[in-house]
């Protein structure tokens, strides 16, 4: 296999693209790390990072091919986020049941949102008279 010149166009992509894949495993060690304002921080560069590699990608697109190469390296990066992304899901929902937990969503006053007396009935059924 013969290795090909980089073309400028593979340079001009080359730098977005790996400041996005620095900023995911940045954002992946913060996350292992469970540190929240390296998270935060490391999601706020890749945002940025991210619409400046699209914004190439577009462009580099309409004008001619995008190196197979990259674009490789560009679903992998999309695949990489779309795991962290699922990882944070799974984080907040196990949150939210810990809450649930502590903080029980149910009604325990004797007013409800809208003033109406609450009333609980022990079998779950209707009240008759």
């Amino acid at each position: 296999m013969t290795a090909t010149a980089p073309t400028p166009l593979s340079a001009e992509l080359e730098q977005p693209l790996l400041a996005v894949e620095a900023a995911l495993n940045q954002l992946g060690d913060a996350l292992a790390r469970r540190d929240a304002a390296a998270i935060e921080q490391h999601s706020a560069e890749l945002h940025q990072h991210l619409a400046r590699a699209v914004q190439s990608f577009t462009e580099a697109a309409r004008t001619g091919s995008v190196p197979p190469a990259l674009r490789n390296r560009l679903v992998r990066a999309g695949g990489l986020l779309a795991a962290q992304r699922e990882s944070l899901a799974r984080g907040n929902a196990s949150l939210d049941r810990a809450l649930d937990v502590l903080i029980p969503s149910e009604p325990t006053g004797l007013y409800g949102a809208g003033g109406k007396a609450e009333r609980r009935s022990v079998g779950g059924g209707s009240f008759t008279a």
